[in-house]
């Protein structure tokens, strides 16, 4: 259990994870944060929709993207139950998000602090700050329980 309370926009993404598992989609949720208000949503959505890129981070930078009206996301923050991979890392890095925060680490596919480490490449144009572990017991249990039942 975390020892402190979560933010809002992470408790957001943890609700949408939840509602990812209960869709049978793997439990990824996300939102993104303009000023202090969230302004966009989503949960994974890869088997929902047939969409190879329908990742919980890629639905809500679209959606973001579209209250906006623009494909920078600038000084916006974008929170996340679970280590981006890489091609959520491109486009976290694209819409040049101020700062990425998320719940549990993902060693096997995950790209910030594992694998590709997106952000600390040379090509990277744009690397956000970066704040992990923040909701990790909660999202690590929803992923651990959802591969659980399958297993």
């Amino acid at each position: 259990m975390t020892r402190w309370p979560l933010p809002h926009a992470m408790q957001v993404a943890l609700d949408h994870a939840r509602k990812a598992a209960e869709a049978g989609e793997v439990p990824v949720g996300a939102a993104v944060v303009k000023d202090g208000e969230v302004i966009a949503a989503a949960a994974n959505r890869t088997r929902t929709d047939a969409d190879p890129t329908g990742h919980a981070e890629i639905v809500a930078l679209r959606e973001a993207a579209r209250v906006l009206g623009s494909e920078r996301l600038t000084g916006c923050q974008l929170y996340v139950t679970l280590e981006p991979c890489p091609m959520c890392a491109g486009a976290i890095s694209h819409a040049r998000i101020a700062r990425l925060t998320y719940g549990a680490s993902d060693p096997k596919g995950g790209a910030v602090e594992h694998g590709a480490r997106v952000f600390e490449q040379e090509q990277c144009l744009h690397a956000p700050e970066v704040v992990a572990g923040v909701g990790e017991s909660e999202a690590a249990e929803l992923l651990k329980a959802f591969f659980a039942e399958r297993r």
